[in-house]
């Protein structure tokens, strides 16, 4: 009789353990709005600094960089989310390095001198400030289309 009374206080030990960890664990509209939340002070870095000058441009990157980590640290348990956030990581990536390349490219041009290699200077940096704008277009472009769908999927009943 000592194992029955064993397992008597054993399972309803067992079974209240495993709704404590359950019930503190985060739902989905939780880590949803963690993800949203960095996502969106991300984009509004961006917005607020857009079209700034070199040091700006410079500390955006860094900036972004920073939102990235954080991004990255969100321990997340849904699998979708997951996806969303691997996601959303590169996307960030991306647009750090974009930003950080266009910024130097700049600087560049402010130290160029009056003379033929001054211009060849400046001609490059235009072209490396055009081709990392067109850059952060189109990131911008998948940061939308990854923003449409987790939002579709975050606002889906659980």
């Amino acid at each position: 009789m000592s194992i029955l009374r064993k397992y008597t206080v054993l399972a309803p030990v067992s079974l209240s353990i495993a709704l404590f960890i359950t019930s503190c664990s985060e739902t989905k509209v939780s880590q949803c709005q963690r993800l949203i939340k960095l996502v969106d002070e991300g984009t509004s870095l961006i917005d607020k600094n857009k079209g700034t000058q070199v040091i700006t441009s410079i500390q955006l990157s860094k900036d972004l960089e920073f939102i990235t980590k954080s991004i990255q640290e969100l321990n997340l348990a849904d699998p979708k989310l997951k996806e969303y956030q691997s996601g959303f990581v590169k996307i960030f990536q991306n647009l750090s390095q974009a930003i950080a390349k266009a910024g130097r490219a700049l600087g560049s041009t402010k130290i160029a001198e009056a003379s033929a290699s001054g211009r060849e200077r400046i001609q490059k940096a235009r072209t490396e400030i055009d081709s990392s704008l067109t850059a952060a277009e189109a990131i911008g472009k998948q940061s939308d289309k990854l923003v449409d769908e987790m939002n579709k999927y975050c606002n889906q009943p659980e």
